[in-house]
């Protein structure tokens, strides 16, 4: 008689389109993963926090109507490590995004490499470490990778669409670890407050049809560096406010952008995708060693975390409120679902 296999819990998409659909995401029971090899980690997964590419992800067509599990932020505790690993053993607390290219977070243990994985902040809880990884991660990328700022680098840094997960935790990266001036755009009063606590300069509104007026009040001699997760129609944009020679780096997935009308004035353009390290394989560390970085941050209290919103459990009813929520894009900070409330 064969032994019964071991399952746990999961929630998984079975199809594309709107959060209401009965497929969308489903509670289930699926195969314990397999013992973690090499540097993999078995992660009991506490909580995890709801991104624009979950939601992305799972509206997209999923023609082959084959089960995935969604999910790219996690906390949680290491349950067992493979035979090379060696940064972290069982019982320790960790945080991370993952790959694309493995099964998700939404589930109550997942394998990861180590190498894309950070010490959990001592002073969070798990939803509150969740809110972090991914967008962390793309801020750090960002700024340090791409813009190649420092602690000396002074100027003006531009922020759109501020208010949301990655703009959050950016705002507080630069203000801690560089010099530069931040101009934030938000445009409802909520988000306004928000990223001023998390210590923006000066605040624009996006919407206001002469923004650009407003930017370059605060930047007068054209901003340095700008950072946009909403580039759709910003290229005209961008031409009367980067100074010569600026930079900008972009995150979201415009396809039809004019970057010849940048030429007049050398500005650089930037692409930040954090998935690009661990889908590629290329010098995975660097991300454990930003979030072991980011991590000290915050239990020094320089940066906080960016939870706004928990839902509880883990589970396909919480998980629809949170993507729900997350697709109305009028969220300051990030969304979270966790075991606990």
């Amino acid at each position: 008689m064969t032994e019964k296999t071991q399952k746990i819990r999961a929630v998984i998409n079975r199809a594309g389109g709107p959060i209401d659909r009965p497929d969308s995401l489903i509670d289930a029971e699926i195969p314990t993963p397999a013992a973690p090899i090499g540097r993999d980690l078995l992660v009991e997964v506490r909580a995890v926090s709801v991104n624009p590419v979950d939601v992305k992800v799972r509206a997209s067509g999923n023609r082959a109507r084959k089960d995935r599990i969604l999910g790219w932020n996690a906390s949680g505790t290491v349950l067992a490590a493979g035979d090379e690993a060696t940064l972290f053993r069982p019982g320790d607390e960790v945080f991370y995004a993952g790959s694309l290219d493995r099964a998700g977070s939404y589930a109550s243990q997942q394998l990861v490499d180590e190498r894309i994985v950070g010490a959990k902040p001592a002073n969070l809880t798990h939803a509150e470490a969740a809110a972090l990884p991914l967008t962390a991660i793309t801020a750090w990328e960002a700024l340090f990778d791409k813009l190649h700022l420092t602690a000396e680098t002074a100027g003006t840094l531009l922020v759109l669409g501020a208010a949301g997960g990655v703009g959050s935790i950016l705002i507080q990266l630069a203000k801690a670890l560089t010099g530069v001036t931040i101009i934030a755009t938000a445009s409802r009063p909520e988000s306004r407050a928000w990223v001023e606590q998390l210590g923006a300069d000066v605040v624009v509104d996006h919407t206001d049809l002469d923004v650009a007026r407003s930017i370059l009040k605060a930047a007068p001699g054209g901003v340095d560096f700008v950072f946009t997760a909403q580039s759709k129609g910003r290229i005209p944009l961008f031409t009367k406010v980067v100074r010569p020679f600026g930079q900008i780096v972009g995150i979201d997935d415009e396809r039809d952008l004019d970057f010849y009308a940048l030429k007049d004035k050398a500005i650089s353009w930037h692409w930040e995708f954090m998935f690009a390290r661990p889908r590629h394989g290329w010098n995975l560390e660097a991300q454990h060693d930003l979030l072991t970085r980011v991590s000290k941050l915050i239990d020094a209290g320089r940066i906080r975390t960016t939870l706004a919103q928990t839902f509880a459990p883990l589970n396909a009813t919480s998980l629809r409120e949170a993507h729900a929520l997350v697709e109305t894009g009028h969220v300051a900070g990030k969304v979270v679902v966790a075991e606990d409330a």
